[in-house]
């Protein structure tokens, strides 16, 4: 018997026992319950005896819970892998995964929108009009898409994919990674720089970057006061890169025009000081959705816990350690 507790607080695995049974003949017991405490996770593995956890990104798997569970597997439904402590998944020779490719079409696709969207200045324009306006007087006049500076902190898969498609709107394109060389960077006709230097040329800032102790807070009050006047800051990334109440203090400031933001620090937001702005348009971290994304995620985990179930490994493991992240996505 093969033990498993899904932990989905996203809903993004629907029909997962399902699909798991079809790839393995191995007996399983599938227990799922959203759980966002250590503690209580803990204790759901202990109850269930768990040889497999499979976790959605609000899902603490620290080290405490791993030293305690004594898993084969963590799989994360998704890419990100902050809430996942990889330095104890090592020390306990737990396998961890994750669905690396599942949405970077979605993703990417939702950063040029929020780009666009920002720049443009859709969002006022709409609280414009529901105000009874009738013409766009009544919001600053934004930049000219062809002659601003975009600017990706990280520069992985889903950011290369946005740059290619926003490569016929924008001017130039700088990329600030330490995880990625300048002939790769060159390749998209991106050019790698400092993060100061990137924060005083980028009039479209777009972060992608994942959330890491390098990342933390890193697009904070000097970053954004670096900004070129009338500046736009997009995050598909992680929440905790920016900081949220620099970046109210630069909106009401006036250093920075309008943002778009997939993700915020604590979700479902609470008392954000950027929902509910004028000048800020936020999704609820809703950029991987698609219906061919779930199923490619709901495929992905599903193939990794049913080869571990059967004794083997899954196709994508990660072996990094949480000091050393990939190229970030």
């Amino acid at each position: 018997m093969y033990r498993v507790f899904v932990s989905d607080d996203m809903g993004m695995l629907d029909s997962f026992e399902t699909a798991v049974r079809e790839r393995t003949d191995t007996e399983l017991a599938v227990t799922s319950r959203v759980v966002e405490d250590p503690d209580e996770l803990a204790d759901e593995l202990a109850a269930a005896a768990a040889d497999a956890a499979v976790v959605g990104p609000r899902t603490p798997v620290t080290g405490d819970v791993l030293h305690a569970a004594g898993l084969d597997l963590v799989a994360r439904a998704g890419v990100g892998l902050d809430n996942v402590d990889r330095e104890a998944a090592r020390e306990t020779e737990t396998t961890v995964t994750n669905a690396p490719d599942y949405c970077t079409e979605e993703v990417a696709s939702h950063a040029v929108s929020l780009i666009v969207s920002a720049a443009r200045r859709l969002s006022q324009y709409d609280h414009h009009v529901r105000d009874g306006g009738g013409d766009c007087t009544g919001v600053p006049a934004p930049r000219r898409l062809s002659e601003s500076t975009l600017g990706c902190v990280g520069f992985g898969a889903i950011a290369r994919r946005a740059v290619t498609a926003a490569d016929a709107l924008v001017g130039e394109t700088l990329a600030y990674d330490p995880y990625v060389d300048e002939e790769t960077a060159a390749e998209y006709g991106v050019e790698t720089v400092g993060f100061e230097e990137l924060t005083r040329n980028a009039d479209l800032l777009a972060v992608f970057a994942p959330l890491t102790p390098e990342t933390e807070g890193l697009v904070d009050d000097d970053a954004l006061q670096r900004l070129p006047t009338d500046a736009v800051v997009i995050n598909v990334g992680r929440g905790g890169v920016v900081d949220s109440d620099a970046l109210a203090r630069a909106l009401e400031d006036g250093g920075v025009a309008a943002a778009g933001l997939d993700v915020l620090p604590t979700e479902p937001p609470q008392d954000s000081p950027l929902v509910g702005r004028d000048d800020v348009l936020v999704t609820p971290h809703s950029a991987w959705y698609s219906a061919e994304a779930q199923q490619d995620l709901l495929d992905t985990v599903a193939g990794a816990v049913a080869a571990v179930a059967d004794g083997g490994r899954p196709e994508q493991r990660v072996t990094r350690t949480a000091g050393t992240p990939p190229a970030a996505q």
